[in-house]
């Protein structure tokens, strides 16, 4: 069976893990996980992408990031390139380490942005390793608490707030959520492409033009807007992006 193609994010978004061959642990020591970050930074830059978050478990590893002059795939391959190679003279080995493809999900609105960095640093809570994030010294959770090297973390904060002080309590407070979101370690559903989505928010207003909700009147737009965000799979940003208005309408509606 042909490997299904990967989903392009419309915001150049991805949730990404890799894992160790075989389930083969990854990390053995602190300098080894301090070894990957630095190849994160190094590629960071001279990829131009933006890395949101992380988190260094032993055999696999989740990075949130947006993609920039390189594709994800070829940053991801470059990190893990010079990180095989740095581990393999280290412990005197040869071959891969990871395996070939990594799994990814795109990150279409700021909601799901939210849940997928949440997920990503409740990790090791959920793996009984520690008992909150910020017990954990691997994730990028203590770079949105303190100093950041790796994690690029004022477009965040800034959703929670535009006051430093009060976005951080806000996203700490986020962070200790339970939630029961299942992102692409738990489930690989396919959202809608576009078009798909195109068909499916038409079918939802009925009669109704998309191309009139633009100009309609506010409280009847927001009423079929309303509508429209309860479809299963389509996001804020597709449906802003697919009727015309702003992210923000769309979100506040």
């Amino acid at each position: 069976m042909p490997r299904q193609a990967r989903q392009n994010s419309q915001t150049g978004i991805y949730h990404i893990i890799l894992r160790g061959i075989n389930k083969q642990v990854i990390f053995n020591d602190n300098e080894d996980r301090k070894k990957f970050l630095g190849c994160l930074q190094v590629y960071r830059d001279s990829c131009q992408c933006l890395i949101y978050g992380y988190c260094l478990m032993d055999n696999h590893i989740h990075l949130l990031l947006k993609e920039g002059q390189d594709p994800i795939a070829g940053f991801i391959k470059k990190v893990g390139v010079s990180y095989v190679a740095w581990y393999n003279r280290k412990y005197q080995r040869c071959g891969h380490l990871f395996q070939d493809r990594f799994k990814s999900e795109v990150i279409e609105d700021e909601p799901y942005l939210l849940t997928a960095l949440r997920y990503i640093h409740q990790n090791p809570v959920q793996a009984g390793i520690v008992a909150r994030c910020e017990e954990y010294a691997w994730s990028s959770y203590a770079e949105y608490t303190g100093s950041s090297a790796v994690t690029e973390t004022a477009f965040i904060l800034g959703i929670f707030d535009q006051d430093y002080e009060k976005a951080v309590q806000y996203l700490q407070t986020y962070m200790d959520e339970q939630a029961a979101a299942a992102c692409i370690e738990m489930n690989d559903f396919a959202k809608p492409t576009d078009a798909q989505a195109r068909i499916l928010i038409q079918e939802c207003i009925g009669s109704a033009s998309l191309a009139a909700l633009p100009s309609m009147d506010k409280q009847k737009r927001n009423s079929l807007l309303y509508k429209i965000k309860q479809l299963n799979g389509v996001s804020t940003w597709q449906i802003a992006r697919i009727t015309g208005l702003s992210q923000s309408i769309v979100a506040r509606a």
